[in-house]
């Protein structure tokens, strides 16, 4: 089947990425898996092809115009799902180190399908919780960079998440609609967890007119050893 990529390539050259041939066969082959494996799990609610090229694909890559992503080497995406925004950025900027993490094992079974059919290297998979891994050495405080579209209020996601992160990297997560009070909201988290917020980058995408925002927030501080708290208090009971 032929397939018309104009909308991913425009959306990628918005943020000064030009795709090769072979990443082009990539987005289009991570369609393909993607597509079939949701007729037997659920994946994504969005599956017509232009959709998922800006809803996905090119909302996955957004970060690029905010981070230098070149400058990145360690990546961790915090309930990936089914692989966004983590994949597309490591098809585009094949030099990242990339950690998926999702709690939910057979999406990492799907993860690593993709991850084999694409011939991506230096991909790890991880199945648990975010309050878990972050705790771990080998994890914790050790990314220049960490991503989410999960879907948590900023105060829950910065607990599972800025203790990944090392001081002087970022956490950026990916958010819809109206987010000011959930700003206000995650201030004492974000002070508490060593972070501080930089930036907000509001944009549109597509002719969807879907209003997105990444929220830049740089560690500033190391995070207390006490967070995260243990599995289900970041969302039970947000630091707020």
């Amino acid at each position: 089947m032929e397939y018309k990529l104009d909308l991913l390539e425009q959306g990628c050259k918005d943020f000064g990425i030009e795709l090769t041939q072979q990443q082009k066969e990539q987005f289009v082959r991570y369609y393909e898996i993607l597509v079939e494996r949701n007729q037997v799990m659920n994946l994504t609610a969005i599956t017509e092809f232009e959709e998922v090229l800006v809803k996905h694909f090119v909302d996955s890559l957004a970060v690029s115009g905010v981070v230098d992503v070149d400058n990145v080497s360690r990546v961790i995406d915090i309930g990936t799902g089914a692989g966004f925004p983590g994949i597309p950025l490591k098809i585009v900027y094949p030099h990242l180190e990339i950690t998926l993490l999702d709690s939910l094992r057979k999406r990492i079974g799907f993860l690593n399908e993709i991850v084999d059919n694409l011939g991506l290297k230096n991909v790890e998979t991880i199945h648990g919780r975010a309050e878990e891994y972050a705790k771990q050495k080998e994890y914790r405080e050790t990314y220049d960079l960490c991503v989410s579209r999960a879907v948590a209020n900023l105060s829950t996601l910065s607990e599972y998440c800025l203790p990944y992160v090392k001081v002087q990297g970022y956490f950026v997560p990916y958010k819809s609609g109206k987010i000011e009070e959930e700003l206000h909201d995650s201030e004492k988290a974000l002070r508490i967890l060593g972070g501080r917020l930089e930036n907000v980058h509001k944009f549109q995408l597509g002719d969807a007119e879907m209003g997105r925002s990444l929220v830049i927030i740089k560690k500033e501080k190391s995070t207390p050893k006490k967070y995260p708290r243990k599995a289900g208090m970041p969302s039970k009971e947000p630091l707020t």
